[in-house]
Parts: C-alpha cells; sequence; structure tokens
C-alpha cells in the first residue's frame, strides 16, 4: 500500500460537548489511485486532508507511506511526498515563473535544482496553457490558469501524493478539464490523489468515500 491512515482521531469543541471529527478513522491508497472523499459541508473533508499532510498535530492515529512510519520524518519532508493542495489557489506576486518555482526558494529543496526554463515552458505547455508567458504577472492570470498554474507547481517538485480539496470548485468546464488530465496523468506516473469533492463529478475516481460523523464508507452510485 502506498499510503494508509488508520485509526485518525480528532475531536473538536462544539456548541453542546466535545465532536469527533475524525472517529478512528481509516483509509489506504494505492499507486495510480484516485480516491474522491464526499460527504456534507462540515463534516470534516479538509479537517481528513490536513490530517494526512500533517498540518494538525492534535491528531491521533497512524500514519505510514510505503511502509514507513510518519513519525521518522519530519512534517516538512513528509509534505515534501504528500502535498495538499488548498482549496483557494494562492500564488504570490511576481512572474508565473516566480510562482512555479517558489518550492525551491524554501529551506527543504535548498539542495535541489529548480526546473530550468525549457521545463518550465514545456509544463505550461502540456496543460492549455501555450498562451501564459513565463514573465506573465500572477495577477493577471484568469481564476482557471491560476488554478493550473498552481497545480503545476506541486507537480513539479514530484510529490507521491496529492491531496487536492475541491480543486475544480470555481473553474468553468474547460480549467475543469485540464485540471482533470493533470490529475489523471499525476497518477499514471505512479503517483496517488485523494480529492475532495462537493458539486461536480467526473469518471477518474475508482473509489468514492462518504465522510460523516467521523467515518469513511464506500459510495455505490
Amino acid at each position: 500500500m502506498l499510503l494508509e491512515a488508520k485509526d485518525l482521531r480528532y475531536t473538536v469543541s462544539g456548541d453542546t460537548g466535545p465532536v469527533d471529527v475524525l472517529d478512528g478513522l481509516h483509509l489506504a491508497l494505492a499507486q495510480g489511485e484516485i480516491v474522491d472523499i464526499i460527504g456534507p459541508s462540515g463534516s470534516g473533508k479538509t479537517t481528513l486532508l490536513r490530517a494526512m499532510a500533517r498540518l494538525l498535530p492534535e491528531v491521533s492515529g497512524s500514519l505510514t507511506l510505503r511502509g514507513e512510519q510518519s513519525e521518522t520524518m519530519a512534517s516538512s519532508e513528509w509534505r515534501k511526498h504528500i502535498t495538499l493542495l488548498p482549496q483557494v489557489t494562492a500564488l504570490m506576486p511576481g512572474s508565473v515563473r516566480t510562482n512555479l518555482t517558489l518550492p525551491w526558494t524554501l529551506k527543504v529543496r535548498h539542495d535541489e535544482p529548480a526546473p530550468d526554463e525549457g521545463a518550465l515552458r514545456k509544463a505550461l505547455d502540456s496543460v492549455g496553457l501555450q498562451d501564459v508567458d513565463l514573465s506573465r504577472d500572477s495577477a493577471k492570470l484568469s481564476v482557471g490558469q491560476a488554478a493550473r498554474v498552481a497545480l503545476l507547481r506541486v507537480i513539479l517538485t514530484q510529490p507521491i501524493v496529492l491531496l487536492l480539496d475541491e480543486p475544480d470548485a470555481n473553474l468553468d468546464d474547460d480549467s475543469a478539464e485540464q485540471v482533470a488530465g493533470m490529475t489523471r496523468h499525476f497518477t499514471e506516473d505512479g503517483g496517488a490523489v485523494v480529492r475532495v469533492r462537493h458539486l461536480r463529478s467526473d469518471t477518474l475516481a475508482s473509489r468514492r468515500l462518504r465522510l460523516e460523523h467521523g467515518k469513511l464508507d464506500g459510495v455505490t452510485s
């Protein structure tokens, strides 16, 4: 198994007492798999992604990557391999080039070479952004273009697992199709994906799971 979460537990204070957002939750993810997580608003879908990315220290349970316990590596190292892309696209002020190479300015990647100009250009072209110059101001990108640049930035770092929080929720159909294609290609190259879904549906997922009352259940239709 590529990534496995066992007995994840996370409790918050509610109006009437403690609420188990994650209640002994289990999830196993195989290489090449796309798993969709659905459920009512407030059921803990984003919390689950954050827990798997080790962004919630209060979560108990275990996480393993290719059989290796998460405790054996620093959280920053874990997030190099298990990477969360939030629902709200966050691009930094500056050019598209600056945004795509941002991860290589961080300490965790200080000894890794950033993609060169040719690789960046090829990557943009491969996701339907042939008309976007690397020098373009990121503030002048459309919502769909910005979403693709943000996802591409993550994919270029070559994580093992992508955690995507409603990656196409605010996109038009063309941009959503491009994002779906990027997701599919990532798994075809050996990665795996967990996606939180809400309104849109497609045929990419090998499994659809419903999160409610802290538990995951399979969805058959």
